[in-house]
This record gives structure tokens, C-alpha cells and sequence, in this order.
């Protein structure tokens, strides 16, 4: 790029350096945008199909989570960089509706890609869309369903919708009453008088090798750790934990020494003298009252015989962050100076020793403490951690709905209703911004037309169906995807909850509108566009800007 100063040519940018402006510049990054949409639009609803993710180490992901799927992707283009953002923030903030979220995305900027096409402005469609982003939410308040926290079934329910369609889905009757109860379980009163549940305090552990059938929730902690000497005790109740983060060996000094051993008995001396401070560090553990001794480092052979001699229990290497789950559930404090440890260290509770599964039960004594562990199980690798993930979601989206008392009907049927609304609404805005936020309805209403469509069905007869049942006051009319019916989605167990639809339509409409603001790239390397595809060709688009899906796909 360059400018010219007194008939001087002024050279701004290197040789190498390329520039997209005006038209070209939105074009390729409604063009970048659209594509990741359109890749994980497939997955949406109970009949979405799954992706296969093989990085280059090998590794493979299956699953049909759309933020597992766009953090897995060789992503290399900055434009989708920031659709990849929406599945995140909507991930961290709620959960749960990460496809969801992004389709919305994709399809906003597919319509006001169609705006542009009329010359409407650019700044006229963003302030369009944030118009219609702020009713939307408005709407979502309003037509939310109150609840009653302790409202089992209806809890259920909504575990139940965020795991349809993954791979939890099969055992999903068992697996959301498990749920349900360790939401419950970890479920405190604030001071404010607000209700608020504590996920830090339930923490998910995984076994291959059996049945989802055979999850279950321990009201407590596990850990995957053997006794460090096999003449240890494995069973113990009313028992006191010492939690340490410091080795139990001798401590290295910090500068090479040089020792001259001129007689043997020189040696014996130095080893006679190692063993007599380890000594008098399992003395210090013996006389503080420890039963257990659960540390995050290293535990020297000689300790280890002398505390199976003292009949005490100890675990070595065991994870920082069960340390600090063990923390909470025994009332400990974690010991990292051994000389100044006293009694007020030690938590209470209980351990147990399944030695099938090769785990130990923690379960703490202290009245304040409410953690709990869902042990999941699945028959391999691939299996568990799909179904992890889809109880994840579920977990955070029970928690919502705990703590706010309010649900949405599913199906479709929430976007459907604020879309009508935000067309009524669009008639008393003046401008071109009324187009904008007609747009804005238009696209909610991707994610009944993507229901239908995954579940083989006709997305404009759907589309016209559920449109009607909506102009008729059916406001929890949606999409029964497995009879293929328009009904209240609310009545026939199809639940979602308001905060994960409201971040949907924040995180999407913020997002499109900072694609939009966008008329200018410059790039140090090529933004040659040659060879992509259309927007809704599988990954095409993806191209520029040193893009590309790094075959992910």
C-alpha cells in the first residue's frame, strides 16, 4: 500500500503485505464466519450426527459437543477465531446451546450479508441487530416458566434435553436422576437469601470398563491411588487425615557436595543419620494423631515402611485438585511445612478400598462439608469422555435452572416465539434498522429449520407449522423431533432454561456486529481468496488469511 506525497510515492506496508477493504473485507469474513457455522450446524438437536476430530498426533475426538468440536479444529483464521469464541463464552457462561449459538451466528451474518447486498450500511445492521439482541432478551424474560427448585421431575427433564442427542442419551433416565440429586447435593442458601449451586464442590470421575448403568453418585471423594506399602490399612472410619503438598523424603540441598569417605563405618554414619530424620519425620506424623496421610508429592521408601509399621495409610502423588476437593470435604488444612503441623491440620472422615475398581471412598465427618463425586462409567475411553461431557452440560444447566426457578419449553419453540415478537416489535422502529431487526427474527429461526432438517424432516413445512401454532397464542409450540409434531414442548418434557438462550443472543448478536464493523484487513502474509468455496460447501470459505481447517474435517 502506498500514498503519494509531493508526486513521491510514500511506501506504508511491506512488499509482502495484502489488503482487503470495503466490500471484499466483509465479504470474506461473512464468507470465514459462515463456514464454521455451517460445520457444526449438523450436530444441533437430539438426531444430530457426530464428527470424528483425528489431530496430528492421532488422537481422536467423537463427539457432536459444538465447543469440543471448534476447540479440536486446526483453526487458523482469525475472523472464525471469533465464532470459535461465541461456543466458548457460551460454554463458560452457561453450559449448554454452544450449536445453538453459533448457528445463530452464522445465520445473522448470512442475513445481513443479504442487507449489504441492498446497500443498507453497515453501522444501520449493527445497531439493527443490538436493538433486537436487547428485546430478544426482554422476550426470553417474559415468556420464561417459573419453577420450584425442588421440582424433581421438572429438573430431570431439563438434564434430560441437554444430554439428548450425545452420547449420554441412552442411559439418560438413570444418569439425570444422578444429576439432579448432585446438584442438589452441593445446593447452598446465601446470605442475600439467593440460591446458589456450588458445581466447585461435585467433582465428575471417570472408569472404562463397565455401563453407563453403572454410574453413580458418592457422597464424598474418590481417588485412583494404591496404598504406597501393601501392609498399609485400607479401611478406616473416624479416621484423621493429614493433606500435605510437601514431599515426605529429604529435602536436596541446593548446592553440590563432595564428601571423603576415609572409613566405612564414615558412610554407615551418614546413612544412620538419613534414616534418623526420616524417622523423626513419621514421628512427627504418628504424634500429630494421623490415621491417613494423603500427599501431593513424592513419599520416601523408608517412610513408607515406617508408617505401615505405625499402621497408617498414605497415598502419594495424588492430584492437586484432589487435594483441595479433600480439603473441603474433611475440614482439613494442606500441610506444606511438617515441622509446625499440629492437630488443626488434620481432617475427619472416612476411606474405604474397592479393590475391583481400585479406588478408594473418602467420605468427611465435618458437618459444613458438601462435596460430592459422580463416578461415571462406560466401556471405553472414547465412550466415557463423550459421556462426561454431555453430564457436564446437563450439571450446568440443572444448576442454572436451580438457581433461577425458571425453564424454557424446547424444541424450538422459544426462538419461534421471539422471533414473532421481534417482528411485531421491528414495526415501531424507524429506519433502515427496522430491516436489521427483521433479519435478526429471521435468523432465530435457524434453529427450528436445523432441528427439522437433522431429524429428516421438511424444515419449511416445520418452519409454516410451528409459525402458525405460534400466531394461534401456542407459545410452547416446538418440535417434537422423535414423533415429528408440532406440540408444547413444555408439557412433553422438552426443557431448556432462559440464561442459556439469553447468552445465545448476546455472545451471537455481539459477535456478528464485530464481523460487521470490520471493512479493512491488512495481513503481513496472503489473503488470496482463489479456490474457496461457497459458504455452505462443508469447510469452504475458510481459505483466507492463511485459513483453513487443517483437514480436521
Amino acid at each position: 500500500m502506498s500514498q503519494r506525497m509531493q508526486g513521491q510515492p510514500m511506501i506504508i506496508l511491506g512488499d509482502d503485505a495484502q489488503r482487503m477493504k470495503d466490500k471484499s473485507a466483509q465479504e470474506h469474513n461473512i464468507a470465514a464466519a459462515r463456514a464454521v457455522a455451517e460445520s457444526v450446524r449438523s450436530t444441533l438437536g437430539p438426531k444430530g450426527m457426530d464428527k470424528m476430530l483425528v489431530n496430528s498426533l492421532g488422537d481422536i475426538v467423537v463427539t457432536n459437543d459444538g465447543v469440543t468440536i471448534l476447540d479440536e479444529m486446526d483453526i487458523d483464521n482469525p475472523t472464525a477465531e471469533m465464532i470459535v469464541e461465541v461456543a466458548q463464552t457460551q460454554e463458560d457462561e452457561a453450559g449448554d446451546g454452544t450449536t445453538s449459538a453459533v448457528a445463530i451466528a452464522g445465520e445473522l451474518l448470512k442475513n445481513a450479508e443479504d442487507l449489504l447486498e441492498q446497500d443498507v450500511h453497515p453501522t444501520a445492521i449493527i445497531k439493527g441487530f443490538s436493538q433486537a439482541a436487547e428485546q430478544a432478551r426482554d422476550e426470553v424474560d417474559d415468556i420464561a416458566i417459573e419453577i420450584d427448585r425442588d421440582d424433581d421431575e421438572t429438573l430431570r427433564q431439563v438434564a434430560q434435553t441437554a444430554m439428548t442427542g450425545k452420547g449420554a442419551e441412552q442411559h439418560k433416565d438413570q444418569l439425570s436422576e444422578l444429576i439432579v440429586d448432585a446438584a442438589q447435593a452441593v445446593t447452598v442458601d446465601a446470605d442475600d437469601g439467593s440460591t446458589i449451586v456450588d458445581l466447585a464442590f461435585l467433582k465428575i470421575e471417570t472408569q472404562t470398563g463397565d455401563t453407563a448403568e453403572a454410574s453413580e453418585l458418592l457422597n464424598g471423594a474418590v481417588i485412583s491411588k494404591d496404598p504406597v506399602h501393601e501392609n498399609m490399612p485400607t479401611d478406616l472410619e473416624d479416621a484423621s487425615f493429614l493433606v500435605t503438598d510437601t514431599p515426605l523424603e529429604l529435602k536436596e540441598t541446593e548446592a553440590d557436595a563432595q564428601v571423603n569417605v576415609t572409613d566405612p563405618s564414615q558412610l554407615q554414619t551418614f546413612l544412620d543419620q538419613e534414616e534418623a530424620e526420616l524417622r523423626e519425620l513419621v514421628d512427627t506424623i504418628v504424634d500429630v494423631g494421623a490415621d491417613v496421610v494423603v500427599c501431593q508429592k513424592g513419599i520416601d521408601d523408608m517412610v513408607q515402611h515406617y508408617l505401615a509399621k505405625e499402621g497408617i495409610l498414605a497415598l502419594r502423588r495424588v492430584k492437586r485438585s484432589d487435594i483441595e476437593f479433600l480439603r473441603e470435604i474433611l475440614g482439613a488444612d494442606i500441610a506444606s511445612d511438617l515441622d509446625n503441623v499440629t492437630e488443626e491440620f488434620l481432617g475427619h472422615g472416612s476411606i474405604s478400598r474397592d479393590e475391583d475398581e481400585e479406588l478408594f471412598y473418602v467420605e468427611g465427618s465435618n458437618e459444613d462439608a458438601h462435596g460430592v463425586t459422580l463416578l461415571l462409567r462406560g466401556s471405553t475411553e472414547h465412550v466415557v469422555d463423550e459421556l462426561e461431557r454431555g453430564v457436564q452440560d446437563a450439571l450446568d444447566v440443572v444448576g442454572t435452572a436451580i438457581s433461577t426457578g425458571e425453564v424454557l419449553p424446547g424444541g424450538g419453540a422459544p426462538e419461534i416465539e421471539v422471533a414473532r415478537r421481534l417482528r411485531e416489535y421491528a414495526d415501531g422502529v424507524s429506519g433502515r434498522e427496522q430491516l436489521a431487526v427483521e433479519a435478526f427474527a429471521d435468523a432465530l429461526e435457524v434453529v427450528p429449520r436445523v432441528l427439522a432438517e437433522n431429524a429428516g424432516y421438511d424444515s419449511i413445512d416445520t418452519l409454516v407449522d410451528l409459525r402458525a401454532a405460534h400466531s394461534d397464542g401456542q407459545t410452547n409450540a416446538g418440535l417434537n423431533v422423535h414423533s415429528g409434531n408440532i406440540e408444547d414442548t413444555f408439557e412433553a418434557g422438552i426443557v431448556e432454561t432462559p440464561h442459556a438462550k439469553r447468552q445465545a443472543l448476546v455472545s451471537a448478536g455481539e459477535a456478528a456486529n464485530l464481523v460487521l464493523k470490520i471493512d479493512d484487513i491488512i495481513s503481513a502474509g496472503d489473503l488470496s481468496t482463489e479456490g474457496e468455496d461457497e459458504p455452505g460447501d462443508d469447510m469452504g470459505g475458510m481459505g483466507g488469511m492463511g485459513g483453513g481447517m487443517g483437514g480436521m474435517m
